[in-house]
């Protein structure tokens, strides 16, 4: 049925109203009613049948109007109340929502942006910072200094080093690409965590005693197998014990804690650091955020490390928690499934002796 226009509608009233007055008048001729009766008996029935109408039909017109609008929605709602006072709430009520939804939508939005300005603002501030070092050292070679063996030798080490540092970071940023890619799956299989942990300490160890820490398990542990990607593990592990010994106080320890609970290897990673101020604890995970803002201590690190560690053990159905006090250390902890054999599996589950 085509929706009727305001105009029509009214139009209608109007000739329906007419008609009865007349189909009044001729009952009125028939039957010789008083005046008063006639006049009392024309009003109520008239009155009442106009009311009939217009609540019936302004209710109609309404309902379709509204239904018709809401159409536009990406879910929309259905407005179907019996009664008109009803429709009206379930209208205002319908806005409402589709209000709030748009106002979380816009500070989504808001928040996005922010967070992509942030991001590239950093981005940039990491790339800038090896690529100056690596341009003035060249320059400075260029300009005399490399006819001195020793100063030349002592430049091109550092702009190496730079260059490993700019290499680590466009490392990272490839991982963290790859990680958050909803499509991307891991094969899990058996692997002993104890060789990981040994594999990681042996890794850093030039690093920890750099800055004078010591690397130690709680206690001696057995062979104790688990399942997960043993390389992206492993990286969560060098991640975090990096994060331990480079925020850390020297003469300090990083200390691995492996405990069974139920089905599942809770794993903690402790150090007696500098410690987090908790005001930095919603952003922690976050890529580029830094504690210390001040680069000239940790510059050595990416900025990306935690969130790689973040998306990794998402990738496995765990979450990483952390507690810290400020100038009492940090704990990261979290859990890895427990494998039914102790053995190593290669990828066509054949066992690795």
């Amino acid at each position: 049925m085509k929706q009727l226009k305001p105009a029509y509608l009214l139009a209608l009233l109007s000739a329906l109203v007419a008609l009865l007055a007349f189909c009044f008048d001729i009952v009125q001729q028939k039957y010789k009613l008083e005046p008063f009766s006639s006049t009392l008996l024309l009003s109520l029935s008239l009155g009442g049948v106009t009311f009939i109408l217009l609540y019936f039909g302004i209710k109609v017109f309404l309902q379709k109007r509204l239904n018709k609008m809401l159409k536009k929605l990406h879910n929309p709602p259905l407005i179907k109340g019996n009664r008109l006072n009803k429709m009206i709430d379930e209208a205002e009520q319908q806005v409402n929502t589709v209000a709030n939804h748009r106002i979380e939508e816009i500070i989504q939005l808001k928040s996005q942006d922010s967070f992509r300005k942030e991001f590239i603002g950093n981005l940039a501030h990491e790339l800038k910072t090896p690529v100056f070092a690596i341009q003035g050292y060249l320059d400075t070679l260029i300009d005399g200094a490399i006819d001195d063996p020793e100063i030349a030798m002592n430049f091109l080490q550092k702009a190496s080093k730079a260059s490993d540092r700019m290499t680590q970071l466009l490392e990272d940023l490839d991982a963290i690409t790859r990680l958050e890619n909803p499509e991307l799956s891991i094969e899990k299989r058996p692997f002993d965590i104890l060789e990981v942990i040994k594999e990681v300490y042996e890794s850093v160890e030039f690093l920890a005693k750099e800055n004078r820490i010591e690397l130690s398990l709680k206690k001696e542990y057995s062979s104790i197998y688990v399942l997960g990607d043993r390389n992206k593990i492993s990286q969560v592990f060098t991640n975090l014990v990096k994060n331990s010994i480079l925020y850390g106080n020297e003469g300090g320890k990083t200390m691995i804690t492996l405990d069974l609970i139920d089905k599942l290897i809770l794993i903690e990673i402790t150090d007696n650091g500098i410690g987090i101020d908790p005001k930095h604890w919603p952003r922690l995970f976050e890529r580029f955020y830094r504690v210390e803002k001040s680069r000239n201590r940790h510059e050595g690190g990416t900025g990306l490390g935690l969130s790689i560690v973040k998306h990794i053990l998402e990738l496995h159905g765990q979450n990483i928690t952390m507690q810290s006090t400020v100038g009492v250390g940090t704990t990261f902890t979290f859990g890895l499934e427990k494998s039914s054999k102790n053995v190593q599996l290669s990828s066509r589950g054949v066992p690795i002796r």
